[in-house]
């Protein structure tokens, strides 16, 4: 029997023993390791979510029982489910950590040349893939994908979607650069070198306003919220054209696709080498 066999099997029970708790351990090495994930992509570029996967997170969370986690010299005490522990990490995993107060969850899968500067976070099932660079602040919520070569800059927020289990979490492809300040949530997709500015904020109810093309992107029957591959996508508004709103002179935010992907954004927006 697979192990996905074995977690569909084990996420109709209510009660567990030790062999279900070593069947799940099984499961969130393979996810630390990179070997299953909680969303990927077809071959024909779209995403979807792995819902036995998401499945055998949310069991996590079902059989663990809480624990405290501190260490007795900590004045600030933490508390958790014994099945979400801090994931282990050795020098030979390639991550570079700066000091200074990160948490990665275990059952996420940090790839080797990733940078991590504190305060940062990543969450469970999470995918954060070869030199990307998780600055200050920054969250990368559960279940996230995060791409080769993403620079998620301070404070940028990857919002986490574990429930429901079928719900397609956010995806950062290859290559994009997200803003400080910004956020990206409930399961929007960042194609391939996508710019997003500094206090942008996507969500799959924001309609995203093409400038170049002339039109006006949204998520339809239930799909996620897509950013073109190469869009720079930058914070804007627009008046509000009638009641209230308009007696008042009001807008709201929107953003907006000002260009797309050229030589002088990716001079702009490339990591220095040095810098890893």
């Amino acid at each position: 029997m697979s192990l996905r066999e074995k977690i569909d099997e084990m996420f109709a029970k209510t009660e567990f023993d030790a062999s279900d708790r070593a069947l799940y351990e099984e499961f969130k090495t393979a996810l630390r390791r990179g070997e299953i994930r909680s969303a990927e992509r077809n071959s024909d570029g779209e995403w979807h979510a792995n819902t036995w996967v998401k499945q055998g997170i949310l069991l996590g969370f079902r059989m663990g029982k809480m624990v405290e986690m501190s260490k007795p010299t900590e004045t600030l005490r933490f508390f958790d489910k014994d099945t979400f522990p801090l994931r282990p990490m050795t020098l030979d995993d390639g991550v570079r950590i700066v000091m200074g107060g990160s948490a990665i969850r275990d059952g996420s899968y940090v790839a080797p040349s990733v940078v991590v500067v504190p305060p940062a976070y990543i969450n469970v099932g999470a995918y954060v893939d070869e030199g990307t660079m998780v600055d200050s602040h920054a969250l990368v919520g559960s279940c996230a994908q995060i791409g080769k070569r993403v620079h998620l800059s301070a404070a940028a927020q990857i919002g986490g979607v574990l429930e429901p289990a079928g719900a397609l979490p956010v995806i950062i492809e290859d290559d994009v650069l997200v803003g400080g300040n910004t956020g990206v949530y409930e399961g929007t997709v960042v194609r391939e070198k996508a710019v997003l500015a500094s206090g942008v904020i996507l969500t799959r109810a924001t309609p995203l306003f093409d400038l170049p093309n002339s039109r006006v992107i949204k998520s339809e029957d239930g799909k996620p919220l897509e950013v073109p591959a190469g869009a720079v996508v930058v914070q804007g508004s627009r008046e509000i054209s009638s009641g209230f709103g308009k007696e008042n002179g009001l807008s709201v935010y929107c953003p907006i696709i000002v260009k797309y992907r050229d030589e002088k954004t990716d001079a702009s927006t490339k990591l220095e080498d040095y810098l890893r």
